[in-house]
Parts: structure tokens; sequence; C-alpha cells
């Protein structure tokens, strides 16, 4: 069973950070404030949440799957921690556990029907994320949970690194992209993940389970998606049922931008943090130029069909 983990085709080594660059020569020519160390730093605290979250949706693509749901999911995570907190009197660590819980049971729901009543993941995932949502508004009553306790916040605090201003999220995103690079490079599990989404026909006749390999990233990306959300509750300080609602398609549009192919089997998981990264600083840099937001939009919607022209290329390429 061969993959691509450690032979990744020209785009997805290349093609991301040959962008990000572009990028930042671009934006440092056009504000004097960009390439300061407090603006990147804050780029970086702006993509915290989406970097986690595209962590996720990268493990679910390479498999050739795609989780639509991963921002409500996120959302209703976030809503149970800090209701769970203050509502229930829980402690907050316990609070936290038992939101990770609930995301974690999405992704096993997820993975569930996908492997074991066969659906199509578009279709499981779009499911699930507006009974996700629903729950969150019923749940919350809509309305935001604040007053929380500091240590359910203290990921968004920040400390100095050489003058610069550095969230403690943005410390847990860089780590977890560091973990799950290890993982996905130099485990079994990591290359199990890669020949499903290559062949997994291939993968089955060597004797090793495919279901179990899709549940087990299905309930991954979901304890994925309750770390992120305790990233979101840290930064903006409150438990928001409005949160999540355009996080699956930043986090879809990070992982396309960073090189991983939506026909699964090929990527880079560092990719997908240059992918975030390059939609933070687009954003980040359009506003110092006091660019209108759905310009921001628009272009960011001509990246991914760009991103996806390429990776379709590539493929016929290799053809």
């Amino acid at each position: 069973m061969a993959t691509n983990s450690s032979k990744p085709i020209p785009w997805a080594l290349l093609g991301p950070w040959l962008a990000l660059l572009a990028a930042c020569v671009f934006f440092a020519t056009q504000s004097d404030r960009f390439l300061t160390g407090e603006n990147l730093s804050l780029v970086l605290q702006q993509v915290m949440v989406v970097g986690l979250l595209a962590i996720g949706q990268t493990l679910i693509i390479l498999t050739a799957g795609i989780d639509l749901s991963c921002g409500m999911v996120m959302a209703l995570g976030g809503i149970v921690m800090t209701k769970f907190t203050m509502d229930l009197g829980l402690h907050p660590a316990v609070a936290v556990l038992c939101g990770i819980g609930v995301t974690a049971a999405f992704g096993l729901l997820n993975g569930l029907l996908v492997t074991r009543v066969k659906l199509p993941s578009f279709i499981v995932t779009l499911g699930t994320m507006n009974i996700a949502f629903a729950i969150t508004q019923i749940y919350s009553e809509a309305q935001t949970v604040g007053n929380l306790p500091e240590s359910m916040t203290v990921l968004g605090n920040t400390f100095s690194l050489g003058g610069t201003s550095v969230a403690w999220g943005t410390v847990v995103m860089l780590g977890m992209y560091l973990l799950a690079w290890h993982l996905l490079r130099d485990t079994a599990a990591g290359r199990h993940v890669y020949a499903v989404g290559n062949n997994p026909e291939a993968v089955r006749l060597s004797g090793i389970s495919v279901e179990r390999v899709l549940l087990g990233v299905y309930v991954l990306a979901g304890v994925l998606y309750g770390i992120a959300a305790l990233l979101s509750v840290a930064r903006t300080g409150v438990g928001d049922p409005q949160a999540g609602q355009t996080e699956n398609l930043d986090a879809i549009t990070a992982v396309v931008l960073g090189g991983t192919s939506l026909f699964g089997g090929r990527g880079i998981i560092l990719g997908s943090l240059v992918g975030a990264v390059i939609v933070g600083v687009f954003r980040n840099g359009l506003t110092l130029m006091d660019v209108a937001s759905v310009y921001q939009t628009l272009i960011t919607g001509i990246l991914v069909i760009l991103a996806v022209a390429a990776d379709q290329l590539s493929r016929k390429g290799a053809r």
C-alpha cells in the first residue's frame, strides 16, 4: 500500500509556502504595520481556532471524506463547557472534559453513519451540522454565557516573546500540529489514514479494518473540535452560541490551500497550518489596507478555486 505521506506532490510541498511568501511580500509593501511582531502574532491568534479545526478536517479529507459539521460541533462544545461551569457549578476542568466528550460523541456519530450505514460524509455531516446548531441554540436559549472563571480563559492570555505578546492558545495550536505531523508521518496508524484515502480496497485486502480507521479518524476529529472550542472560549472570554457558523468553510479552505487533495490520500498536515495562516494573512492585510470584508471573501473564494484546480491538474499529470 503505497502512500504519498513521504513523497508529496510538488504543489502540496511548495505551493502553500510560495503563496504565503507572496502574500507577505505584497502586504509588507502596502502597510508598514504588517511585518511587525505584534501584527504577526495577532494573525496567529486570529487563526488558532480555525487552525485547530483544520487538523481534524485534514484527517477526514485525507480519507476522502469531508466534515461540514466541525464549526457547529465546536460551538456546541463551547456552550457545554461554559454552561456546565456556570449553571451546574462543575469545576472548569471537568466541564471542559464534558464539552470535549460531546464533540467526540458527534465525531463518533459521524463515523458510525459513514462506516456502518454507508452514508456519504457530505450528507452525514450536513445533517449533524444542523443538529449541533439546533441543540446549541436550544440549550443556550441563544444567550451568550459570560463571567467565566479565569481558569477557563487562561489560554487566551499572552506571554512576552522577544518583546512580542504571544497567546498561549497559539502555542497549543502549534503543538497540536507538531503532534499530528509526527503521528501521520511516523506511525502505522498515520500511514493507514493515507492508505485508506488512496485505495480502501487494497487496505481491506491487506487485513486492515477500513471501518476502524475511519471511525478513529472521525472520533479524533471530534476531540480536536472540542479543543478548538476551548480555544474559542479562551480567546473571546464567553460561550457564544453564534460561534462556528463560518468556521467549517474556513477550515476546509485552510486544508485545500494547504495542498491536501479533496480526493483523499495526499497532503501534508503542516500545509493546513500554512493554509490557515494564508487566510489570516489575507484578511489581516486587506484590513490594514481598508479593503471591505466582502472583497476579502471574494479573494478567499478565488484562492480556493485555484488550489483545487492545481490539485486536479497535478492528479492528471500523475496519471
